[in-house]
């Protein structure tokens, strides 16, 4: 951090603030050092005052949803986490042909309610992990989908402070991206249809129990490591060069899926990181493809 002096900077923010906050137990790898700062704003007014007073003081944000696609260095974040885990971010309101969700509800769960009641568009998403704000964010899905095949439009805040609403083109939904710039997403809403309510939920545990078969889902990782390149598999390439099992540290290659890499008690995201460059290398080497990795390594 730079520029201005971060000296009470919080003072009369009514958001609830801590420091030198350890963001281990906040993500699914289980790693790495403490937020300098981390704050939970309780409305979309006080997110929006946050922002712009870390912005008035050169400090910078990231948002931490589920932390299910986040990896966080040994040495911690020196910034702002903000987490969206207020009641006021978990609203939910469904209707027959859309569902509009907060950004702390949790992805997987939404996506089991609406299968429970009949409304179909979200069971491709079953079985992964996250908050609808992380979700949209990074275009999550899989095989059957992604979130952005369903979103209509986001709420969000800007790096400003501001307020707004963005549709469907404007978010830029490509795979395991968008251009949202430092918009914070406060809500999404989601396209559904109805349908019988036994064939929604037998098509998300169709694809719920698919994941269960393919990947490591028990242990603690992050998901995939890897984008897929154009027409490849990350995780065939990483199986290809003979990479399931290595292990450096507490940092392991997943036996059951390439691409996920699972960590032990007593793991270091140092670890986790040299892996990642130890795989990239190998395939560099074997395949002549450079991989680029879908977690986001704070």
């Amino acid at each position: 951090m730079s520029g201005k002096s971060q000296t009470n900077w919080w003072e009369g923010l009514n958001a609830k603030l801590e420091q030198n906050v350890p963001l281990s137990g906040l993500t699914w790898f289980g790693l790495g050092g403490p937020a300098r700062y981390l704050v939970s704003p309780s409305s979309r007014a006080e997110l929006s005052h946050v922002v712009r007073r870390a912005r008035e003081h050169d400090i910078t944000v990231k948002v931490l949803g589920g932390g299910a696609n986040v990896l966080v260095r040994d040495d911690g974040f020196d910034g702002l986490v903000i987490r969206l885990d207020d009641p006021d971010f978990a609203a939910l309101d469904f209707a027959d042909d859309h569902v509009t969700a907060g950004a702390g509800v949790d992805l997987m769960q939404l996506a089991f309610s609406c299968a429970r009641k009949g409304l179909s568009g979200l069971e491709a998403l079953a079985g992964i992990p996250g908050t609808v704000g992380g979700a949209v964010r990074m275009n999550a899905g899989g095989r059957h989908g992604d979130i952005g095949d369903v979103v209509e439009n986001i709420d969000t805040v800007d790096h400003a402070g501001q307020s707004g609403t963005l549709d469907h083109d404007r978010v830029g939904f490509t795979y395991r991206h968008t251009d949202l710039n430092g918009n914070i997403v406060c809500s999404a809403t989601l396209k559904v249809a109805p349908d019988d309510p036994e064939a929604v939920l037998d098509r998300f545990r169709e694809f719920w129990a698919e994941k269960k078969r393919t990947q490591p889902l028990a242990a603690r990782s992050a998901g995939c490591v890897f984008k897929n390149p154009p027409g490849k598999s990350a995780g065939a390439l990483v199986d290809q060069a003979g990479l399931k099992g290595t292990t450096i540290g507490g940092a392991t290659v997943s036996e059951t899926h390439a691409n996920f890499f699972v960590t032990t008690t007593g793991a270091r995201a140092a670890e986790v990181i040299a892996l990642i460059a130890l795989v990239r290398r190998r395939v560099k080497d074997e395949h002549g493809i450079d991989l680029e990795t879908e977690i986001d390594i704070w």
